[in-house]
């Protein structure tokens, strides 16, 4: 999650960091504001030009675009500490955004939002508390980057499938695979952030770890990478 490491090995030492961090106009910082910006175009589709399919479409594009951010980052060099706070925050607001707005809409039953959101909850919680401890950097679990995935993967299928048409039932099929796949992972993720999370406050108190910006790196996000 979003600033949430998850992993199940040895707790990462600092790194050092690289030059440039306080750009803003960069490739992925633009990608992450235009990420956010488009969110209240998803939520007038939606809701008020009544385009379910368009705004199933936009939610796919807008989850996409956070590992596109990412890679563009690391690959050319463009890692900045605007975006290792903005691009965090764009992510969550996108998948709290997205899930309540088709729990509203009734494509998803309350259940399975609910047991997302509170997903979100656990995991948010844990690293804002783990960061005031001035717990040491851990990397993000592949389960829990792949859960999240999954999960926001099902649910622009959820909001396209929402309807009787044949073809629509086939692909809530498979919305709900993916959907329950996507879930489970995301709180086996979460569970494994236990071990992991007394290693890494172990650590960041004998090391004398402070969590600020300048000896912290920002941890990744399961939707995407370390900006």
């Amino acid at each position: 999650m979003d600033g949430v490491d998850e992993r199940s090995v040895a707790v990462a030492d600092e790194g050092v960091d690289e030059p440039g961090l306080d750009r803003i106009w960069t490739v992925p910082n633009v990608v992450t504001f235009v990420r956010l910006a488009c969110i209240p175009l998803y939520v007038w589709l939606l809701f008020g030009a009544d385009r379910q399919t368009w705004a199933a479409l936009v939610l796919a594009v807008l989850g996409v675009t956070d590992w596109v951010d990412g890679y563009v980052a690391r690959r050319f060099h463009q890692v900045t500490t605007l975006g290792k706070v903005i691009d965090p925050v764009a992510d969550r607001v996108l998948v709290l955004t997205a899930v309540l707005t088709i729990m509203i809409h009734g494509a998803v039953p309350v259940w399975f939002g609910v047991a997302t959101l509170a997903r979100e909850v656990v995991v948010s919680g844990a690293v804002l508390l783990l960061a005031s401890l001035g717990a040491a950097r851990i990397d993000v679990l592949w389960v829990g980057k792949a859960g999240t995935f999954a999960l926001m993967t099902a649910y622009p299928l959820f909001l396209v499938s929402d309807g009787t048409a044949g073809w629509q039932q086939v692909i809530r099929v498979a919305a709900w695979i993916i959907g329950v796949l996507g879930l489970t992972l995301a709180w086996i993720a979460a569970a494994s952030y236990v071990p992991v999370a007394r290693s890494a406050l172990a650590a960041g108190r004998h090391h004398g770890t402070a969590p600020t910006p300048g000896n912290r790196r920002d941890e990744d996000d399961e939707m995407g990478t370390t900006r």
